[in-house]
């Protein structure tokens, strides 16, 4: 079976870019940069891409360039035995569940630009109201797995017509779009009367703020914008020429999630800070403290519109991404055609995320260690899988392939650039072998509280 490539580089910046920007860029950035110093953060922020995201980043798509193989397959053949096999194996299984729970969450998006464009969203008069209306719509179990199966067929139509008609042109197309809805909103957003307070919180620097945790979030936070340790950047790495210059195809994809970021960091403080309330995290942000600031602003039903549809467009590029080493996985590695994959994959993925999104209403009683079913399957990955995912991959090309066959298949299609910059593959060599592997090692720590 021939495999697929993608068409342009174009295409392969905005479908690795629609994958590092997700859900996770819109509600969770903002909120630990405005708590974690404001621009003090971001300088350690910054500071912790070069040193653990990019490395682990470049490393992962290296993996897939190198081999043109899936996750497993490419892990067990750099490292020459089935153990390799299995820890790539682990990745793909993270994709999955994560595409499952991530699904069901999207679902509440789509049902809320459903609801925004109704008029649903518009009238609140105070968060109390906002809440009761959340509240009460994840409490529905046909308004949960109804979206969440719509959300689902819709990215698993965009799989089925393969890498450069599916992923590759709808990314082509959704990102510019997230874009152009991202930048109307920090416009609108910079027009509004509490803007300055807005971005003085999150730009001023509070360096009493940059605590040792604010550090190990920086940390975690390069980690996980860039969606590694699941699988997909060795899946679409495998879809490059061997020819093709990671390094100058990377970057922007790196400047992108991160442009992503601070412009809607930008547009949520802009916002929350004119209507007199404090930034919150998580989908108390989304669900219920910005429909309510949307039903008391001017222009209002339109913003809320473009809210819903900037966080939908962010959510089905992930969830294609997410999904994609699954698909890949099942072609590679069990001889399935393309559309029997994503048949397959989409209807496992639709039943793993049922849980996740009855999760608030049938299944509200049913504890997990504490959680509910969306919130513990959600802790597993972000803070186990992941984390162990991304650290057999840094491992596996810094030790078991090694850092030299490393730098030496990185240098295909740049060899000028390594040339004229003598410093990038001592850096990239450093990374690899030795400071990406520790601080993967503190993140993982912290993610399960280790450090308190």
């Amino acid at each position: 079976m021939t495999r697929a490539h993608w068409g342009t580089r174009l295409g392969f910046i905005f479908a690795v870019a629609g994958s590092a920007v997700g859900l996770a860029n819109i509600w969770r950035f903002p909120y630990i940069v405005g708590t974690n110093g404001g621009a003090a953060f971001l300088f350690v922020y910054f500071l912790s891409l070069l040193v653990i995201g990019f490395p682990v980043f470049i490393a992962e798509i290296l993996i897939g360039r190198t081999v043109q193989m899936d996750p497993s397959g490419a892990f067990k053949k750099l490292g020459r035995n089935a153990y390799w096999g299995a820890a790539g194996k682990l990745t793909v299984i993270t994709g999955f569940i994560v595409s499952s729970f991530y699904s069901a969450v999207a679902g509440w998006i789509l049902g809320y630009l459903i609801e925004s464009m109704r008029g649903s969203l518009s009238n609140f008069s105070t968060t109390a109201e906002s809440v009761s209306y959340f509240n009460s719509l994840i409490a529905n179990p046909l308004w949960c797995v109804g979206f969440h199966l719509i959300f689902q067929i819709f990215c698993a139509s965009v799989l089925y017509l393969g890498v450069r008609k599916g992923i590759e042109r709808w990314n082509e197309i959704l990102m510019p779009m997230l874009f152009v809805v991202l930048i109307l909103l920090v416009a609108k957003g910079l027009s509004m009367p509490g803007a300055k307070a807005g971005l003085n919180f999150l730009f001023t620097p509070d360096w009493s703020a940059l605590t040792p945790t604010a550090i190990l979030i920086a940390l975690g936070q390069s980690f996980f914008t860039l969606s590694l340790g699941q699988g997909t950047m060795v899946t679409y790495g495998s879809y490059l020429s061997t020819h093709e210059n990671l390094v100058k195809s990377c970057v922007p994809v790196l400047l992108m999630d991160t442009l992503v970021s601070i412009l809607a960091a930008v547009a949520v403080f802009t916002i929350v800070f004119s209507a007199g309330v404090e930034p919150d995290s998580g989908p108390g942000l989304i669900f219920e403290t910005l429909p309510w600031i949307f039903s008391q602003m001017p222009g209002g039903y339109v913003m809320g519109i473009l809210f819903f549809l900037l966080v939908l467009l962010a959510a089905i590029t992930s969830e294609i991404s997410a999904m994609e080493p699954t698909i890949a996985y099942l072609m590679d590695e069990k001889g399935f055609g393309r559309h029997t994959a994503v048949i397959t994959a989409s209807i496992g993925v639709f039943i793993l995320g049922i849980p996740s999104a009855l999760s608030y209403s049938i299944f509200s009683g049913t504890s997990f260690f504490g959680s509910n079913f969306l919130d513990f399957i959600s802790f597993v990955c972000s803070s186990i899988l992941i984390p162990v995912g991304g650290f057999f991959a840094i491992i596996l090309v810094g030790w078991r392939w090694g850092t030299s066959n490393a730098i030496t298949h990185l240098k295909q299609g740049a060899c000028g650039l390594f040339e004229k910059n003598p410093w990038i593959g001592n850096y990239f060599s450093f990374c690899f072998k030795y400071c990406a592997p520790v601080l993967m090692l503190i993140v993982f720590f912290n993610a399960l509280g280790v450090f308190g």
